[in-house]
């Protein structure tokens, strides 16, 4: 049965011209969304980019001898000297073994199994200038064996940590206890009896001691560097999106 003309074409004109129709909206929001995409896998490789620089900079900081730390009656950084970011610093004083606090909690892997400890502060007392406050490392809570408590003059190497300020959901500090649980050297100090530290705190760094305790921090904090997954991750959403798009409109217009 052939149909005549002038009805073939009302029923030939909604399919040439209403998919079109149909695909300008879905078209326009998918360009959108493309364009966010894309936008937002580009800002990654940038940050790609950047991070291993900063990387970089750790790495042949971790390479290079600490520089001295010089003193200042106020105990800050005087200028021209500028401790640069991941930079390894050394200080040579007196550790003051009598007046040490403990900061946070961490459970570690121990030969005798997982064992809950906390970061050992002792101030160093430095000529001309305030103590510093200086985080040895790790030790267990409950110790069967003595802590490494060096004599005379030290050099410590590490690095600059600034003080820190208590948060919303920070867990409160054992005053009593010398047991902080904020990294804020002035409270520190004074509940050691410490009429002025320097306004930062030195994070060591190195093997540990004969005695086992305490394990300070064996390399420069290095940030995480995941932007090559976010970078891949938005591509692949935009990659995703295209064929999306392109399914839905082919059958769009074949109906």
């Amino acid at each position: 049965m052939t149909l005549p003309g002038h009805l073939l074409r009302d029923r030939v004109l909604p399919v040439g011209r209403l998919p079109v129709r149909r695909l300008i909206g879905p078209a326009l929001m998918t360009f959108a969304m493309l364009a966010v995409l894309l936008g937002l896998g580009t800002w990654q490789v940038r940050r790609l980019a950047w991070k291993e620089a900063i990387l970089a900079q750790i790495a042949r900081a971790e390479a290079a001898p600490p520089v001295p730390l010089p003193s200042a009656p106020d105990g800050a950084v005087p200028a021209p000297f500028t401790p640069a970011p991941f930079t390894k610093v050394a200080v040579t004083g007196t550790l003051m073994h009598d007046k040490s606090a403990l900061f946070g909690a961490e459970v570690r892997d121990t030969r005798a199994g997982p064992d809950l400890g906390a970061y050992l502060i002792e101030p160093l007392q430095r000529d001309g200038a305030p103590p510093l406050l200086v985080d040895r490392g790790w030790v267990p809570i409950k110790r069967a064996s003595p802590v490494a408590m060096p004599q005379g003059a030290v050099t410590v190497a590490g690095y600059v940590h600034q003080a820190d300020t208590p948060g919303l959901f920070s867990a409160r500090d054992d005053v009593p206890g010398r047991h902080f649980y904020t990294l804020d050297p002035a409270a520190i100090g004074a509940a050691l009896g410490l009429e002025r530290v320097a306004p930062f705190i030195l994070i060591a760094l190195g093997p540990p001691p004969p005695e086992g305790v305490p394990i300070p921090a064996e390399h420069l904090p290095q940030p995480p560097n995941n932007h090559l997954a976010y970078a891949i991750t938005w591509y692949g959403l935009a990659a995703a999106l295209v064929v999306i798009f392109t399914v839905w409109a082919r059958k769009a217009v074949s109906t």
